[in-house]
């Protein structure tokens, strides 16, 4: 993955920490020899290369550590309290918690933006996605509100928030409600409601074997301990009961309808590649909630920039709330999902234009003025990291924003900051 702006004669995103404490300290030098020069003897900066600039000094500062004893802490080590319950603005239950919010000036749209990651991120990520989306604070919801499973995320955007509604008709709510049939095989000492969150792998045959060789020497409930060790793997796995003493995951097509996919969305792709689409993609009806603002707002249609959508979760959203798609620009690596959203975009008739793109560094100012040029700019910018740098069960490759994936995000701002500078 290339950096999101030019990093020459600095250091990159790979060097050591002592390389990257030099030099931080000899553009402090460099800052304060400035601060002597002589009003006329300054150079003058343009606005972009100042903005380049911060960027790269705001991604450096975060590697900086400083020692105090023993113990090594984080400069920017902020900690982002999440809220509990995790609910945002409100949920189709509870509305009206919130109806206004000051967003700061820079931040004003149109073009409106919309951006989502995983809420449990090491420390210090929700900081910085703020302060690069304009100073903006999340809003986190937990998907456990909207459907049977939960899927807690942050919102950094710039919508309204008053006059929101769900999508109709409502999903199930529970297990129980969203598979009928499993609940003659459901132990009383199971009392999950809720699945966790939809992972992109699933159990091996091997976890749900010695789950039932737990259980089949007991005729009755099994002791506490056999009934503890159960549970942590059908809630770790999201493991569902389809038989006695038996245990399965979740089969792909159990999978969309609780994240709000149309049935079959996925099929015909491999097992592997629908479990991680799905694993990484919205929740249909959490971001339509949030989305439904802009019906009244765009009678007309939208004209929809999605980087990094993945299988098209937000102009699915869309298009479930009656919002016409004008013209979409997908930006998606993956041909397996960009082959579902045409797919999806040709089964629904869809009479826009949809252009997808397969690297998101070729989406520079030259091309979106040629694009924001013939259709007359973009209404909503909506983007999203896969998860897999930031989440809590990936210990091994927990890199933050800098990770291959989650860095993504600096392109995210790249473009949405190209977007919002050029004029249409």
């Amino acid at each position: 993955m290339c950096p999101p702006f030019p990093l020459s004669n600095t250091a990159g995103l790979d060097s050591t920490v002592v390389e990257l404490t030099d030099f931080i300290c000899a553009a402090q030098m460099a800052r304060a020899e400035d601060a002597h020069l002589p009003l006329e003897e300054k150079p003058r900066l343009n606005h972009a290369y100042k903005k380049r600039k911060l960027l790269e000094y705001e991604l450096l500062k975060k590697k900086k550590l400083m020692r105090l004893g023993n113990k090594t802490i984080d400069e920017d080590d902020e900690a982002v309290h999440l809220p509990n319950p995790m609910v945002g603005f409100g949920i189709p239950s509870e509305p009206c918690l919130k109806t206004h919010r000051n967003l700061p000036e820079a931040a004003l749209g149109p073009p409106y933006f919309y951006y989502e990651n995983v809420a449990l991120t090491p420390k210090g990520v929700w900081s910085t996605i703020s302060r690069f989306l304009y100073d903006v604070q999340p809003e986190f919801v937990d998907s456990k509100y909207f459907c049977a499973a939960a899927r807690k995320r942050g919102y950094v955007h710039n919508l309204p928030i008053e006059n929101r509604f769900p999508l109709i008709p409502l999903p199930p709510h529970t297990i129980h409600e969203a598979f009928p049939l499993i609940r003659k095989w459901w132990p009383s000492w199971d009392t999950r409601t809720k699945l966790n969150c939809v992972l992109t792998s699933i159990a091996s045959a091997k976890s749900t074997e010695r789950i039932r060789k737990a259980l089949e020497d007991y005729d009755s409930e099994p002791p506490l301990r056999v009934q503890k060790y159960v549970l942590d793997e059908c809630r770790k796995w999201n493991l569902v009961w389809v038989g006695r003493n038996k245990v399965a995951p979740l089969e792909p097509d159990e999978v969309e309808m609780l994240l709000g996919f149309p049935k079959n969305h996925t099929r015909g792709i491999s097992r592997t590649d629908r479990y991680k689409s799905l694993g990484n993609s919205f929740q249909i009806d959490t971001v339509a909630y949030h989305l439904s603002v802009l019906k009244d707002m765009f009678p007309n249609g939208i004209n929809l920039l999605s980087l990094f959508s993945g299988i098209g979760g937000a102009e699915i959203a869309l298009h479930r709330l009656g919002i016409r798609l004008k013209n979409v620009v997908s930006v998606e690596i993956s041909a397996v999902n960009r082959n579902v959203v045409r797919s999806w975009w040709e089964q629904t008739n869809q009479r826009g234009n949809l252009y997808d793109l397969d690297d998101v560094q070729q989406l520079n100012g030259d091309r979106l003025e040629h694009y924001m040029t013939s259709f007359g700019g973009f209404d909503l910018v909506v983007g999203g990291s896969p998860c897999n740098n930031l989440t809590g069960s990936n210990r091994l490759h927990r890199d933050g924003l800098e990770g291959k994936e989650s860095s993504l995000f600096y392109h995210y701002y790249r473009i949405l900051d190209l977007v919002r500078s050029i004029k249409t």
